[in-house]
């Protein structure tokens, strides 16, 4: 196993300050780059004229080498300096946006979405874990919520903004080229920032086996989720198989991982911390809740209120400011005032809860002023809930295994939002279906107030010209319509209320699972009492929590070796 410990300099804290403000202008390339097609679909679809089925390859293809580059990102870690490599992914995505810029060739541009994934998985994993290895435990919550404002805030709020204003004054080739500017900026300040010291040990060879696994595992599931409600799911014999392959290479991937000893292509040993378990199994949840709003509310205002791309990416906008206003009051109380993060976890969803509840009662004649109340008050609750869960889940890793931590917790909310989406889509499709339905069997040519409704219509459209008959045809596709819309309101309204309950439904799994954890975490260390425990001199003296604490049996024939001077001031111990 490699141990790789970042040792920063103190003499220099201006290049430290260029080395995060890098990061996050990094994370922002992908931020824009993700989030594209959400409202850029029609568009590049009219320029390249692909069916569905084919601009389905430039979202699968995006989506699963995002998750394969959360995957490799820890190994590559281990051989390229992490600071190089976050440059060369930057630039690789740089160049990417620019060529899918210039081109219209669908098969170009499967291939640099592919690439644009890869390039972005990795670049996420390897700035989060420089910046948790470069700084002490005790600056990570401000630093955390620094590095979420271009990893989470912005492809939330501020890329639908900027991806709608520029479809309507310009293209779809103006969100590309966006990324270029970025990705020359980020890279040119990452180059001048201070260079971390990283020191190695043993090295672990490819595991070419795990990731060809791994990776025909997370086409298939990302397939399945983004495709399976258009082909109804397993009635379609496509997606019936692409998920038994999925299952099965998944079962061959952990068993061939569990054979390798320690030598495969992930490290599970962060799956030991109770904390990083829990907060792994709700990162589905928060991937669900964030993906899924962030799909509902642009779509219903597409569809349902007639908005524009620029009206619909607007309308998230202003939550972006709470949402970063929440990261950084979150990050004091953790920093400044020692509240634990799991304090305010139940706070975010609360809020969460409450604006899906207020989206609910949205109707046709709804606007941006009747949404923005609940709108703020999801991106309140995104930024308590983020943060927290970030400093959950990698609070007591250490230099061993952060990177794979951070990789796996981001697999799981990527793959969270997916399941949530595709939940949401399904839900949305079914119920419209239902609705129309019910709402047409009330609609008929005895009920007077349908009759009425019918006579009005037909007379005005008759006064403009068109005659008896096809006046009485027309308005009877208008009343269609209008049942549709309806439909489709009712359909939403539901979704919203889904969202709400998702948390009702999981909050008892998941206080019952961190019980279990907890329990689980106090019985093995009962039943391994030779253990002395070591802390960072900073921590003993000051009493904080800068460090994971790191275990060494006393019965184990290790050398206890004193941590030095300048790995003590970085809040980082490496194993002896």
């Amino acid at each position: 196993m490699t141990t790789a410990v970042v040792l920063p300099s103190r003499d220099t804290p201006a290049t430290g300050a260029l080395l995060i403000v890098g990061i996050v202008l990094a994370t922002l390339t992908e931020a824009i780059a993700s989030t594209v097609l959400s409202l850029g679909r029609g568009d590049i679809i009219g320029d390249t004229y692909a069916t569905p089925d084919e601009f389905a390859w430039l979202d699968v293809g995006y989506t699963a080498c995002k998750l394969i580059g959360f995957m490799a990102a820890p190994w590559l870690m281990t051989r390229i300096n992490p600071r190089s490599l976050i440059i060369g992914s930057t630039l690789v995505m740089g160049t990417a946006c620019g060529i899918a810029a210039i081109t219209a060739r669908l098969d170009l541009l499967v291939t640099l979405r592919i690439i644009q994934g890869l390039s972005g998985g990795i670049l996420l994993v390897a700035g989060q874990a420089i910046i948790f290895l470069a700084y002490p435990r005790s600056h990570q919550p401000i630093l955390q919520a620094l590095f979420a404002m271009g990893s989470v805030v912005a492809p939330a709020t501020i890329a639908p903004a900027l991806q709608g204003w520029l479809l309507d004054t310009h293209s779809w080739t103006w969100i590309f080229f966006s990324v270029v500017p970025l990705a020359a900026g980020a890279a040119g300040l990452l180059l001048v920032a201070d260079s971390p010291t990283l020191a190695t040990a043993m090295r672990r060879p490819f595991d070419w086996i795990g990731i060809a696994l791994i990776s025909v595992t997370l086409f298939c599931f990302t397939y399945v989720f983004s495709q399976g409600s258009r082909w109804d799911w397993l009635e379609e014999p496509r997606i019936l198989w692409l998920t038994v392959i999925g299952v099965a290479t998944l079962l061959a991937f952990l068993g061939q991982q569990a054979m390798a000893k320690g030598r495969g292509l992930l490290d599970f040993t962060p799956f030991r911390s109770d904390d990083f378990s829990f907060a792994f199994i709700v990162s589905f949840v928060a991937g669900a809740a964030l993906f899924g709003s962030a799909f509902l509310i642009p779509s219903f205002a597409v569809s349902v209120l007639a908005f524009t791309p620029t009206d619909a990416g607007q309308l998230l906008l202003p939550s972006g400011a709470l949402f970063v206003g929440a990261l950084l009051i979150a990050a004091f109380l953790i920093q400044v005032r020692r509240v634990p993060p799991f304090a305010t976890v139940p706070f975010g969803i609360l809020l969460i809860m409450v604006a899906m509840w207020m989206l609910s009662g949205s109707t046709s004649e709804s606007g941006a002023d009747d949404m923005m109340a609940a709108i703020l008050l999801r991106g309140l609750g995104l930024g308590f809930l983020f943060l927290s869960i970030t400093m959950i889940a990698f609070g007591n890793l250490n230099s061993h295994n952060l990177a794979s931590g951070i990789g796996l917790f981001n697999t799981g909310r990527q793959l969270g939002g997916l399941m949530g989406v595709a939940w949401l889509q399904t839900l949305i499709e079914h119920n419209v279906v239902g609705n129309v339905a019910v709402l047409g069997a009330h609609v008929t040519a005895g009920v007077p107030a349908v009759s009425e409704r019918l006579t009005t219509t037909t007379a005005m459209l008759a006064a403009r010209g068109m005659d008896a008959a096809a006046a009485s045809r027309a308005a009877m596709a208008l009343l269609g319509r209008v049942v549709t819309g309806q439909s489709t309101v009712i359909a939403f309204d539901t979704a919203f209320n889904a969202v709400a309950l998702l948390f009702v439904a999981a909050a008892p799994v998941l206080i019952a699972t961190k019980i279990g954890l907890s329990r689980y975490a106090k019985s093995h260390a009962a039943r391994s009492p030779g253990a002395v425990v070591l802390k960072p001199r900073l921590q003993v003296e000051r009493g904080l929590d800068e460090s994971p604490l790191q275990a060494i049996p006393l019965n184990s024939g290790s050398r206890i070796k004193a941590p030095s001077r300048s790995m003590t001031e970085a809040g980082l111990v490496e194993s002896a």
